[in-house]
């Protein structure tokens, strides 16, 4: 049986290198602060029951939890682990910020992803805006778009198992990512634009390779939603 919510009254954490500050987002409308524990608040996040990514391994329930302070999301060395997705700014433009962290095996890749509503992949496009790929030092931002699956990218050393502010800005002007309140990523082609409203969602995937298997780990801080630019 999964432990019940029990909602906690600590403060919300502010950190000064989150894009929100740095670039006057304003109030956010809707989120996760995670000051709970149990299971993730089941009106905020539909938690998977299903198959890995591209069928490796399997997401269970039982690989996340929230800790009072943060959600935690954790891998086997076999391939169990988790992901969940938003019930909540389910839209087209916004800006969304996560503060997470991740660290284990290099087989789990932790990713912060803008997914179509509509679940029409990869037409209607994916917004990957933090995601490692083997290296828990280096951080990746991808932007899928159309039918193709093609993509733009861009990479940064960073150290990913401390915490970091990651954040995406999509507006009728492009798509633009921020590490820690700088901006790294920004693809302004209107040809690349999702077409339709999308969720935030939270994952950690495996990759399972020729090397050992070992565990890995998630942790996210808080997810906020801000309105889009000249909305609020």
């Amino acid at each position: 049986m999964r432990p019940r919510l029990v909602v906690t009254t600590a403060p919300d954490t502010v950190t000064p290198t989150e894009a929100a500050v740095v670039h006057g987002w304003g109030t956010r409308v809707t989120g996760d602060e995670f000051n709970y524990t149990g299971a993730p608040d089941a009106t905020k996040w539909i938690v998977y029951n299903s198959a890995g990514h591209a069928g490796n391994g399997v997401r269970s329930p039982e690989q996340v939890t929230v800790d009072g302070s943060k959600m935690v999301m954790t891998g086997t060395p076999d391939g169990t682990t988790a992901g969940m997705g938003a019930k909540f700014a389910n839209q087209k433009y916004g800006r969304w910020e996560v503060r997470a962290a991740g660290s284990g095996d290099n087989e789990y890749h932790m990713v912060s992803i803008m997914w179509p509503d509509s679940e029409n992949w990869p037409c209607d496009g994916e917004v990957d805006y933090a995601e490692t790929t083997g290296d828990w030092n280096l951080i990746t931002f991808f932007h899928h778009y159309g039918c193709s699956n093609s993509q733009t990218s861009a990479s940064r050393a960073l150290d990913v198992t401390q915490f970091h502010n990651y954040a995406v800005d999509w507006s009728p002007n492009g798509i633009v990512g921020y590490v820690d309140g700088v901006k790294w990523f920004e693809d302004n082609n209107s040809a690349h634009q999702p077409p339709g409203s999308m969720h935030q969602t939270l994952q950690l995937d495996w990759f399972p390779d020729s090397t050992a298997n070992g565990a890995g780990e998630m942790r996210v801080d808080w997810v906020r939603v801000y309105a889009a630019a000249g909305t609020a």
